[in-house]
């Protein structure tokens, strides 16, 4: 294992639970969501503060798409977002039948499809989530996995044929076998499982098939091969990391957002910079490009032989 790493402080933001980052490879900049403040927010560093974009409700996670607008996984409902207009078009309602629960942790597979879970909010974090699958083709279509308190580190292997997942409070991330046209799933295993105090948050590829985790309350990010070994840590002085990116023009630049939540007085005076984005330039680690959401309806024209 290489030598520990360690992040600075990229922007100061103070979110209460910054989540769902993702880079804009079109515009060069990041994208990210502070559930609790109802917003997301784009930046590039070389500006001083982010933009907001406010939206009707918590955003527990989004993608970007192919027609520059963002899918937004609110809190029970899925809805296509105009970052010039500002307009919202509702799309599909969530667990309606559930009313603990919020959308949470969320990415494309590697086609453009939405794949995304969902959280219990309640103090009991009972085993009541789901994970689901979006697309205009077939719309929703819910993921034969185990039910989860908190649905997690959602991403998929460089061929888009293993999808990786966790229920935080497991303490386990887990994979299986993922078909993006069925949305069938099989072969659950075991991936890793995290040290005590270390809660798998959001999660990452990057260009050799590594994992990369945000772990909850352990100040870090971790590097796993694809046999689930540790190749690499990076600390980071906010206690609470949560999902990791690759960004920049050569996609070597390592990025997390932070969370102030579950943090004592004492420990925000110690980390102050939590809820900010921290970096890190690498030397030997690259990331690959998200797929953009497919949001151009299915024509059933376009399945016809010319």
């Amino acid at each position: 294992m290489n030598s520990t790493q360690f992040m600075s402080c990229l922007l100061a933001q103070q979110a209460t639970l910054g989540e769902s980052l993702l880079w804009d490879s079109q515009r060069q900049c990041w994208w990210w969501t502070d559930i609790e403040a109802s917003a997301i927010y784009r930046w590039r560093e070389s500006y001083v503060a982010p933009t907001m974009y406010s939206t009707p409700d918590r955003v527990g996670s989004f993608v970007l798409c192919q027609s520059g607008k963002i899918l937004l996984g609110m809190t029970k409902s899925l809805a296509l977002f105009d970052i010039n207009t500002r307009q919202i078009e509702p799309l599909v309602q969530i667990e309606i039948d559930l009313p603990s629960t919020r959308v949470n942790d969320g990415r494309t597979d590697r086609v453009g499809n939405y794949v995304f879970g969902s959280i219990d909010q309640s103090p009991k974090r009972e085993g009541i989530g789901h994970f689901y699958q979006y697309s205009m083709q077939h719309g929703l279509r819910q993921v034969d996995l185990p039910a989860v308190a908190i649905a997690n580190s959602i991403c998929f292997s460089l061929d888009g044929k293993t999808m990786y997942f966790c229920d935080t409070v497991s303490q386990r991330i887990l994979q299986c076998d993922y078909d993006a046209a069925s949305a069938n799933v099989s072969n659950i295993r075991l991936f890793v499982e995290t040290e005590k105090h270390a809660y798998p948050d959001g999660s990452v590829i990057d260009e050799q098939g590594c994992l990369w985790n945000a772990q909850w309350g352990a100040s870090r990010v971790v590097q796993y091969a694809a046999d689930g070994r540790v190749l690499q840590i990076v600390k980071l002085p906010a206690k609470n990391p949560t999902c990791p990116a690759f960004g920049s023009a050569e996609l070597n630049q390592l990025v997390l957002t932070s969370s102030r939540k579950d943090m004592t007085a004492t420990e925000l005076l110690q980390m102050p910079e939590a809820g900010g984005l921290f970096g890190l330039r690498l030397s030997d680690v690259r990331g690959v490009t998200d797929t953009l959401f497919n949001d151009v309806a299915h024509n059933p024209l376009n399945d016809l032989d010319d």
